[in-house]
């Protein structure tokens, strides 16, 4: 619907129902469009002024963003100035699709989008299409070809989009690293610390702005106060608000509202993205990668061929974080770019290597991997970096066969370099080139691999995206599923690559293993992934860590901060289909009741049936970094999981309305003489109500569930 102020025949009434209903209203003397959600409660409004085109957003009449820039810097004109609106078509979009790999297995997504078009002062069109949602928007630019055709291809040298973000807004972010650096220059590897609650003019660590996913809390005023910024307070040496204040009482914070910036659909065609550091008037806008990255080799702009789309910058918002953990808008947007060819097996996978480093990687520790996972009813064993070398390549087969006997399969590491790093892990130049990579994947094939993790691709370029999709496509060709380690953030590409399972790109268990700091910062971290790294992509954090001490001889060297049930509990709070149990021979002892035996028969049992696909999840309670709560179905079965990431015993009463009047089997750390506390499985009634009190230790855990 398109509506000007000189439609006369429609009355007052009629268009403001119309704006509630959420069509689109396009006025054509202020050139302004607006798209609401279905459920009218999320708004987008996009305007133009002095040849710059803006959009803001509000959720509940509360402001989100203020006005940010829109555009494109291409080769083939300037997109970002001198724009004059052309048109806007608006359109719904209502589809269900199915998945097997993230946080629900289907998805049913219902929104209003509008692609709306400008044109550049040579007279070429830039079409900006938002899709908005419930709770999500997602939006991009298209680019065509000149009319006369001298022109099929663009290169973007950078985007002028911004998120402009209330000055009393805090963030939860991870600084982008610098290129080059780190261990044998591998990063950037999305490998660094979060900050919980910083102010959002904070600079990022190391002035490279921050990776995607980016988590903001904005304190709202009461629901009667509403703050609108409008173009016209745009100026060359800031920016100003106007502000509506509809009350005449004190403008008092009330709430939360959050918001969650990411993209998705990054493939060959694009680079991948991150913010830049906050800049005032203008918020964070959408930096590129640095031209240092992969030893300068590569371009850091965007090549198009057109016509083309950009990747989608997305934006979830929420009056609770609720709406942050269940999205599903990075694959909502996106398409299968090839079909699967075979059914992929989730499962659960053993690991050698994060507790007995590089000297397991042998057949004879190898060998028992193979038989702890067989103990455990586990589909897979991990074997690390170094196997071509130290277990040897012609002996591969009979571990292979070893594993078909025992009913586990194998997956196997591989560096992904040529010339991007200095990496030494073997076996290294099989994943970087086309010819390399199809003579090992058919290898890989005829030795009965189920899969590989490949490691070490430290850059954005879009010659590294590149990598990543030619890597899935041609393993699926030969049946094998892919892990990325020392990696990007995924962007929708469990959707779109069906053998992808899952991407480190976050601070992961190995770090537990190499300091006292990331040991005793457990509870932090995993506390802040399901708010952030894992709402938006699978995240192979890599080990339910259970023994006692962080060595092989579980006597040695530092303690585990964590309880045995938080690391139990992580197993259902982290989501991947194909997931790491990182127990040892040792854990199958009898226990001794001191730290080096054995674990309780009931732990056991818990991950000899950890399930590791999810038809759906609810938040129920959790702020980043302290604490969490989340419930996840499969089947018919529930499973609430908790963790404590603080040093404090924590109670709450939560709402658990799957579980209303039944008595549940309730996991629980018991707490002890001199602070300390054993894991224990018991019972717990759940009220007719659904409501149910708990506590959790200090890094602590809870998990509850129904077993008929």
């Amino acid at each position: 619907m398109i509506a000007t102020p000189h439609s006369d025949h429609r009355s007052e009434k009629h268009c403001l129902l119309a704006m509630l209903a959420g069509m689109m209203v396009l006025t054509a003397q202020a050139k302004e469009t607006m798209v609401t959600s279905p459920d009218g409660r999320l708004t987008v409004t996009v305007s133009d002024e002095s040849g710059k085109v803006y959009y803001q957003v509000s959720y509940n009449g509360e402001q989100v963003l203020m006005p940010s820039a829109l555009g494109l810097h291409t080769d083939i004109g300037d997109f970002t100035q001198g724009l004059t609106f052309k048109e806007a078509k608006e359109h719904m979009t209502d589809r269900r699709y199915s998945m097997s790999r993230t946080k629900a297995s289907s998805s049913h997504y219902v929104a209003r989008q509008a692609d709306i078009t400008y044109s550049n002062a040579e007279g070429l069109p830039l079409t900006i299409t938002f899709s908005v949602s419930n709770n999500d928007i997602a939006f991009r630019y298209g680019l065509q070809p000149k009319e006369d055709g001298s022109r099929l291809s663009a290169i973007v040298y950078d985007e002028a989009t911004a998120f402009n973000l209330p000055v009393q807004t805090t963030t939860f972010l991870t600084p982008q690293s610098l290129p080059m650096v780190g261990w044998q220059r591998t990063k950037p590897s999305y490998e660094e610390e979060y900050k919980a609650d910083a102010p959002v003019t904070e600079r990022s660590a190391f002035g490279e702005g921050y990776t995607f996913p980016c988590l903001f809390r904005i304190p709202t005023m009461q629901r009667h106060t509403l703050t609108i910024a409008t173009p016209h307070s745009l100026r060359e040496n800031g920016q100003r608000m106007q502000r509506h204040t509809l009350t005449n009482g004190q403008r008092m914070p009330t709430n939360n509202l959050w918001v969650l910036v990411s993209e998705t659909g990054v493939g060959s065609g694009y680079v991948g993205s991150h913010l830049s550091d906050y800049q005032s008037g203008r918020g964070f806008t959408i930096a590129f990668p640095n031209k240092g990255e992969m030893q300068g080799m590569g371009s850091a702009w965007a090549g198009l061929s057109l016509p083309a789309v950009t990747p989608w910058r997305t934006i979830t918002v929420g009056n609770t974080l609720k709406p942050i953990v269940e999205t599903t808008i990075m694959y909502d947007v996106v398409e299968p770019l090839y079909e699967a060819s075979q059914q992929y097996q989730p499962g659960r996978y053993t690991w050698s290597w994060l507790l007995w480093q590089d000297e397991s990687i042998n057949y004879e520790d190898q060998v028992k991997m193979i038989d702890l996972s067989s103990a455990m009813g586990f589909e897979y064993v991990l074997v690390d970096n170094w196997w071509d070398t130290r277990i040897g390549r012609d002996r591969i087969p009979q571990l292979v066969s070893y594993a078909r006997e025992k009913g586990v399969k194998l997956l196997l590491w591989y560096n992904s370099n040529g010339y991007a790093n200095d990496a030494p892990q073997t076996p290294r130049n099989c994943m970087n080139t086309a010819l390399a990579r199809n003579r090992e994947m058919a290898w890989l094939q005829q030795q009965g691999i189920a899969g590989i993790k490949v490691d070490f691709l430290g850059s954005d370029k879009q010659e590294t995206m590149k990598l990543y999709e030619d890597i899935l496509a041609d393993a699926n060709r030969y049946g094998l599923q892919v892990v990325f380690h020392g990696c990007t953030v995924p962007r929708g590409w469990e959707r779109m690559y069906p053998n992808y399972v899952s991407s480190e790109a976050v601070l992961a268990s190995e770090n537990i293993m190499f300091t006292e700091h990331h040991t005793q910062n457990e509870g932090f971290e995993l506390c802040m992934h399901p708010f952030a790294r894992n709402a938006v992509g699978s995240i192979d954090w890599g080990g339910i860590i259970m023994n006692h001490h962080i060595s092989r001889d579980n006597k040695s060297r530092h303690q585990r901060a964590t309880t045995d049930i938080f690391e139990l509990a992580t197993g259902i709070v982290l989501q991947t289909s194909v997931n790491c149990v990182a127990i040892y021979p040792n854990n199958l002892l009898p226990p001794t009741g001191g730290t080096e035996g054995g674990l309780p028969q009931f732990e056991l049992d818990f991950l000899r049936q950890l399930p590791t696909t999810w038809d759906e999840v609810q938040f129920l309670d959790g702020y980043p970094t302290r604490y969490v709560v989340l419930a996840r179905r499969t089947g018919n079965r529930w499973y609430v999981a908790g963790l404590n990431g603080t040093t404090k015993p924590m109670t709450l009463t939560l709402q658990l309305p799957m579980f209303a009047g039944q008595t549940v089997q309730y996991y629980i750390d018991e707490p002890q003489k001199k602070g300390t506390t054993v894991p224990a499985l018991k019972t717990l009634k759940v009220g007719r109500d659904g409501k149910a009190k708990v506590t959790m230790q200090p890094l602590g855990g809870l998990i509850i569930t129904y077993k008929e």
